[in-house]
């Protein structure tokens, strides 16, 4: 039975699981994207929303300094978390790229999302050309 458990084991043990991930998140925020397996992909995905969140709150930046490096965290304080001041969540984007020609593992690329998402109510569908176009706000 599976009660009480969270998150995906990955094959590993707890202390190998826990390397893995933040050596996962500290490269992901180094090189703001990286290729891995679509597992491992969805286990990080949530942390990395969480972590971009608590860096935007300057009285939750210090819990930064525990799970990641100076470093990264300096990274993510100073050039990340600006860039997504405007962004609620959904900070990273998962795309597939195929299954890994060794073992038939689907390998996708984890990345941040970049520019304004627009919202449905700001796209109106002209009849003349039917092109969508952004409706300022007022």
């Amino acid at each position: 039975m599976r009660h009480k458990v969270y998150g995906k084991h990955l094959s590993r043990d707890k202390n190998q699981r826990n390397a893995l991930i933040k050596s996962l998140v500290r490269n992901f925020f180094l090189a703001e994207k990286i290729q891995t397996t679509k597992a491992k992909a969805q286990a990080i995905k949530g942390l990395v929303d969480k972590l971009i969140n608590q860096a935007k709150v300057p009285s939750s930046q210090r819990h930064l300094s525990k799970f990641l490096a100076k470093e990264v965290s300096n990274k993510l304080i100073q050039d990340i978390a600006p860039r997504f001041s405007d962004r609620v969540s959904g900070y990273a984007s998962v795309i597939k790229l195929g299954k890994r020609a060794g073992d038939g593992t689907m390998m996708v690329q984890i990345s941040l999302v970049e520019g304004k998402k627009i919202a449905k109510s700001e796209v109106k569908e002209t009849k003349t050309n039917k092109k969508k176009e952004v409706v300022a706000k007022k």
